[in-house]
């Protein structure tokens, strides 16, 4: 399966979907920029802890534990490895927090359940078990639609929200639709050239092939019950007719080339959500954090300030 998408196509076939890469861009995109974590003495770290929620959390801890607290979370069967070119080079000044959501990296994986409401629960109950009161939270893809639940859902929780490669909601969405139709016939094991196939069709410019390699590991990691539980919750919850109860300032970041969601999704966002900024790359994907890593964190690094 491959993903190419012209702006406007109302349905498409996932086996048609081409891999979009061989835009070369700016050499300076491939090394984020910011004061190193490492640098100003914050080591990360690899941590887990039990929910109230049953669900036992694998996370990445890093920078000054009196900093701005951020939480980031990671797209459909990825892991905190997702953010890999943007956290080693984040500035010590913020406390990151990188989870392993449920079912996903090495976070438990039970049964059940998926919805957007659950993933969105774990948040606060993460944010209780390491103390936690309040925190920005910086999401990407299907993170994007669970940091929008927990904005919704749990206002008083939210400082800022950063929403990357998303939506006002993917039902009726064409790609997601053909997706699901391959991901409703994966069985265990799941054929590694299939998820590799995936994950490089998100990305328009050309990635680390070490990069690529560490996601399809960590969508391996991921039983095929789950991708199919976990994008049903995505694809079947609207919560676009809610977004103006969303009362944190919001950053969209979006890529002009996303194979996923439009221009017009964005401006939906844009307009539904208060006080949001759109902010649109050129020639940029669905990974826009993976595909310009130091635009991205110069931008985030301004607005979390």
């Amino acid at each position: 399966m491959s993903v190419g998408l012209r702006r406007g196509a109302v349905a498409l076939s996932l086996a048609a979907v081409g891999l979009l890469l061989g835009w070369g861009g700016d050499a300076d995109d491939d090394a984020p920029g910011g004061a190193a974590a490492s640098e100003l003495g914050a080591e990360p770290g690899l941590h887990h802890v039990l929910l109230s929620t049953g669900i036992d959390m694998v996370y990445l801890e890093q920078g000054s534990r009196r900093g701005i607290p951020v939480i980031f979370l990671h797209g459909f069967t990825d892991s905190h490895h997702s953010f890999d070119r943007n956290l080693p080079t984040f500035p010590a000044r913020f406390h990151v927090f990188a989870l392993d959501q449920r079912g996903h990296g090495d976070s438990s994986k039970p049964e059940c359940c998926y919805t957007q409401a659950d993933f969105a629960a774990d948040v606060p109950a993460f944010m209780d078990a390491v103390g936690l009161r309040r925190a920005s939270i910086v999401g990407h893809s299907m993170g994007s639609f669970i940091a929008q639940n927990v904005a919704l859902d749990f206002p008083e929780r939210v400082d800022r929200l950063v929403l990357i490669g998303s939506g006002p909601t993917l039902v009726g969405n064409p790609v997601a639709l053909d997706l699901q139709s391959a991901v409703d016939a994966l069985t265990d094991p799941i054929d590694p050239a299939f998820v590799r196939d995936f994950q490089a069709s998100t990305f328009f410019r050309p990635i680390p092939e070490s990069f690529l390699d560490t996601a399809v590991e960590d969508s391996l990691k991921v039983p095929a019950a789950i991708w199919q539980q976990a994008l049903d919750g995505l694809i079947a919850e609207d919560h676009s007719g809610e977004l103006g109860r969303i009362r944190a300032p919001t950053l969209i970041l979006y890529g002009d080339q996303d194979v996923f969601l439009t221009a017009a999704d964005q401006e939906a966002l844009d307009e539904g959500i208060p006080r949001s900024r759109l902010v649109t790359y050129a020639q940029v994907g669905h990974g826009v954090h993976v595909e310009v890593p130091r635009r991205v964190n110069r931008a985030l690094e301004r607005f979390l300030d």
